[in-house]
C-alpha cells in the first residue's frame, strides 16, 4: 500500500510538471530557440525548457538530452566559425607584412639613391634627360613622399588587422571558457539527476 501511494504521488508530480512546462512553452520560449539567436540565448532556452518537480521531499531537474546535443553542436559551430575568422585575419596580416617589407626595401633603395644624387652638382640626369638640381630633388622627394604615404597606409591597415585579430582571439577564448563552464554545469546536473533517479529506483524497489 505504501509503495502504491508513492507511485501515485510520483505520477501526480510528473503530471503537474508536464502541465507546467506546456503552459510555459507558449509564453517564455516564443523568442528563444536552439535554431537561432546567440549562444547565451540558447542556454536560456535550455534553462527555460528544463523543469523540476518534487517527490518525497526531494527536487529533481529534467533536461532533454536531444536539446543538450543540439546546443553542443551549435557551440562547436560557433567555435569553428570564430577559428576560421581568426585564420582569415592572420592570412590578411601576413599579406600586409609582406607588402610593408617590400615598401621598406623600396624606401631604403630610394633613400640610398637620394644620398648619392645629392652629391652631384648643377645638372643631373633623370631617365636620360638633364634637369636642374632643384627639379630633380622635387621629383625625387615627391616619389619618396608618395612611398611614405603608402607605407603609413599599410602600417595603419596592419595595425587595424592586428586589433581585429586580437579581438577575435579574445572573443574565441571567452566563448571557449563560457562553453566549458556551461558544459561542466550541464554535466553536473546530469550526474545529479542520474544519482537522484537511481536513489528513487532503489527506494522504490526496497518499498515493494
Amino acid at each position: 500500500m505504501k509503495g502504491l501511494l508513492k507511485t501515485l504521488l510520483l505520477l501526480l508530480a510528473l503530471f503537474s510538471f508536464n502541465l507546467h512546462n506546456a503552459q510555459e512553452e507558449t509564453t517564455t520560449t516564443e523568442e528563444l530557440s536552439l535554431d537561432k539567436g546567440t549562444i547565451d540565448s540558447q542556454f536560456d532556452y535550455i534553462y527555460t525548457k528544463s523543469g523540476n518537480y518534487r517527490a518525497d521531499g526531494k527536487r529533481y531537474e529534467v533536461v532533454r538530452i536531444i536539446s543538450l546535443d543540439k546546443l553542443r553542436k551549435n557551440v562547436l559551430d560557433s567555435l569553428s566559425a570564430a577559428s576560421k575568422k581568426a585564420a582569415e585575419l592572420n592570412a590578411t596580416i601576413s599579406g600586409h607584412e609582406v607588402t610593408i617589407s617590400s615598401l621598406n626595401k623600396k624606401l631604403e633603395e630610394t633613400t640610398n639613391s637620394l644620398a648619392s644624387v645629392t652629391e652631384e652638382k648643377d645638372s643631373m640626369s633623370f631617365f636620360g634627360i638633364l634637369v636642374s638640381k632643384g627639379t630633380y630633388n622635387f621629383i625625387l622627394w615627391t616619389i619618396i613622399g608618395c612611398l611614405l604615404l603608402f607605407f603609413l597606409l599599410f602600417v595603419y591597415k596592419f595595425r587595424r588587422s592586428n586589433i581585429l585579430t586580437q579581438e577575435a582571439k579574445t572573443a574565441l577564448s571567452e566563448l571557449e571558457i563560457e562553453y566549458e563552464d556551461h558544459r561542466r554545469r550541464a554535466l553536473e546536473r546530469e550526474q545529479k539527476i542520474s544519482r537522484q533517479l537511481q536513489d528513487e529506483i532503489n527506494k522504490y524497489k526496497k518499498s515493494k
